[in-house]
C-alpha cells in the first residue's frame, strides 16, 4: 500500500515538474514572439516579406505580423494586443501617443498617394494637379468612387480631401466602401471601372493584375508618411517590450534603411518607398 502511495506522489511529482518546464518553454516562446500590427500596404507591397526574415535572422525573434488598417493596427496596441505597430496615420498617431498608449515614434520612410481609375477615365480627372479638384469632378460627375472605409491611413487620407473639397459623400450611391486592405480594394475599384486613393507601393506591386491608370499624383497632400511605434509597456505590462524595441531599431537601422531604399527598383524601375530615418517630417516632399 505504501508503495503504492508512494508512486502516485512520484507520478504526481513528475507531473508537476514536466508542467513547469512546458510552462517555461512557452514563457521562452512568448518572449520571443513579437506580434507586428501594420497597414496592408507594407504587406501588400511586398515589403515586409523582404524586411522580416532578416530581422528573424539577425534577433532571434518570430514576428506574428497582421495587417489591417492604421486605425485597426492602432486600436490594437490600444487594447495591448500588439507590441509594436508600423503605420501611416499621422494625426492618429499623434492623438494614440499624447493618450499615452505608445512610446519612440520613429520616422521609418514614405512614399505617396495617387489616384487612379479606369484608363477611359469618364470624369476626366487626368490632368488636373489639384486632388480637391479631381475628387469635386469625380462627385460632380456621380462617376464610381470606391473607398477602402475601413478607417485606415488611406482611408483618413481620402476623407482629408474630401473635407478640403467641401463634401461628405458618404451615403451616395456613387459613393461604395469596401471595408477591405488596399490591394483587394484596388481590384473591386478595378472590376467596376471606379475610381480609388491607393498608396503607390501597393498600387505598383499589383498593377499588372488590375486595369487601373494613375490619374492623379505629385499635390502634396498626397505625402504619404510611416511610423514605428512601441506600445507603452508602462500601460501594457505583458507586452513584448524587447522585441518591440528590436524591431522598431531594425526598421531605422543603415541596413534596413539601404534595403528600403531599392526595394521595387529591379521590378518597377523605382523605389516604392524612400528611407527617412533621421529625418524631420517637414522634410519630406520637397
Amino acid at each position: 500500500m505504501a508503495g503504492k502511495i508512494g508512486q502516485k506522489i512520484l507520478s504526481l511529482g513528475m507531473v508537476f515538474v514536466l508542467l513547469f518546464i512546458i510552462g517555461i518553454f512557452a514563457a521562452q516562446a512568448q518572449t520571443k514572439t513579437v506580434i507586428l500590427a501594420t497597414t496592408t500596404s507594407t504587406q501588400d507591397s511586398g515589403l515586409l516579406d523582404v524586411l522580416i526574415p532578416i530581422f528573424e535572422k539577425k534577433t532571434g525573434y518570430f514576428v506574428k505580423t497582421i495587417a489591417v488598417g492604421s486605425g485597426q493596427a492602432m486600436a490594437m496596441g490600444q487594447k495591448g494586443e500588439a507590441d509594436v505597430l508600423l503605420v501611416h496615420s499621422p494625426d492618429a498617431e499623434k492623438k494614440f501617443m499624447s493618450e499615452g498608449y505608445g512610446v519612440n515614434r520613429k520616422l521609418v520612410m514614405h512614399n505617396d498617394f495617387i489616384i487612379v481609375g479606369p484608363p477611359e477615365d469618364q470624369a476626366k480627372i487626368k490632368g488636373i494637379k489639384s486632388s480637391v479638384k479631381a475628387f469635386k469632378k469625380i462627385a460632380s460627375e456621380k462617376s464610381l468612387f470606391v473607398s477602402r472605409g475601413d478607417n485606415s491611413g488611406t482611408h483618413a487620407k481620402e476623407k482629408a480631401i474630401w473635407k478640403a473639397a467641401g463634401m461628405n459623400p458618404e451615403g451616395e450611391k456613387w459613393y461604395q466602401q469596401t471595408g477591405l486592405g488596399m490591394g483587394q480594394t484596388l481590384s473591386v475599384a478595378s472590376e467596376k471601372k471606379g475610381y480609388t486613393l491607393a498608396d503607390r507601393g501597393t498600387y505598383l506591386a499589383v498593377k499588372k493584375n488590375i486595369g487601373l491608370d494613375i490619374l492623379g499624383e505629385g499635390d502634396a497632400i498626397l505625402l504619404n508618411i510611416y511610423h514605428v511605434i512601441e506600445v507603452n509597456p508602462a500601460k501594457w505590462p505583458k507586452v513584448n517590450s524587447a522585441g518591440a524595441k528590436a524591431f522598431s531599431d531594425f526598421m531605422v537601422s543603415k541596413e534596413t534603411q539601404g534595403i528600403i531604399k531599392t526595394f521595387g527598383v529591379d521590378k518597377f524601375g523605382s523605389p516604392l518607398f524612400f528611407p527617412d530615418a533621421g529625418k524631420k517630417e517637414e522634410e519630406l516632399g520637397k
